[in-house]
Parts: structure tokens; C-alpha cells; sequence
């Protein structure tokens, strides 16, 4: 899907997105990558979503969020409890959504200023 919006041309925002690609900007990737408003990390490390650990979280939680986005692929699924309960005792929303939904809600997010991480599981 083409995502197009006339916004600020200094922040990064998801212009497509597919099942095994995210563009952000102009750069395309297609592996796990993390993107803030100013930031992008294009790869990050883990082993899977559904054992996902606060050390593999680290990368996210650098950049400051309040909200982290977590597109886990065509589908949505769930890190462990223990992890969500984690990041609400640090203040931190953390929300499971498949891809699609993870990038529009990215950018809407970061377009409010809101301290919003996107975090996606491309190619896992």
C-alpha cells in the first residue's frame, strides 16, 4: 500500500509498506529496523516476537518513546506478558499491530509530535 502525506520533510515517515518491505523516506528495507521522528536504526537484533526481551527492546527504549509500535508482520502477535507488564511499570505503551496497521498509525503519531517508536519485524 502507498501511504502519501504533504508533511514536514524532516521527520522520517513510512511511504509504502508490503510484507517484506517498509519505505521510510526514500530508503527502502527490507529487515527488522526501528524509526522515530529523527531516528533510524535499519537493523535490529532479536529473536522472535513471541519471546521478545527488555535487552532486545534497549534500541527502542534509547530513543524516549511513550508509545512503541510494534508491527509484527501479516499478522498481529503478542510479545510476552511479563514484557507488556514491564513496559507499563516504565510508563511505556507498548502496542502489537501487524504491519499495516503499525505504519499508519506510525505516521499519524509522529505527525502530532507524539514520542512514538515504530519497531518492525520485516523479514522474520
Amino acid at each position: 500500500m502507498r501511504l502519501t502525506l504533504d508533511a514536514d520533510p524532516s521527520i522520517n515517515l513510512i511511504r509504502r509498506y508490503s510484507a517484506g518491505e517498509i519505505v521510510i523516506g526514500e530508503r527502502s528495507l527490507s529487515r527488522p529496523c526501528i524509526v522515530s521522528a529523527q531516528s533510524l536504526i535499519d537493523h535490529w537484533e532479536f529473536q522472535s516476537i513471541q519471546y521478545l526481551t527488555v535487552d532486545e527492546l534497549m534500541p527502542i527504549l534509547s530513543l524516549g518513546p511513550e508509545v512503541i509500535l510494534l508491527g509484527t508482520g501479516e499478522r498481529q502477535v503478542f510479545p510476552p506478558p511479563q514484557l507488556l507488564a514491564w513496559c507499563v511499570s516504565q510508563r511505556i505503551a507498548l502496542e502489537p499491530m501487524d504491519l499495516g496497521a503499525a505504519c499508519r498509525t506510525f505516521n499519524v503519531l509522529v505527525q502530532e509530535d507524539r514520542k512514538v517508536v515504530g519497531a518492525f519485524a520485516i523479514g522474520k
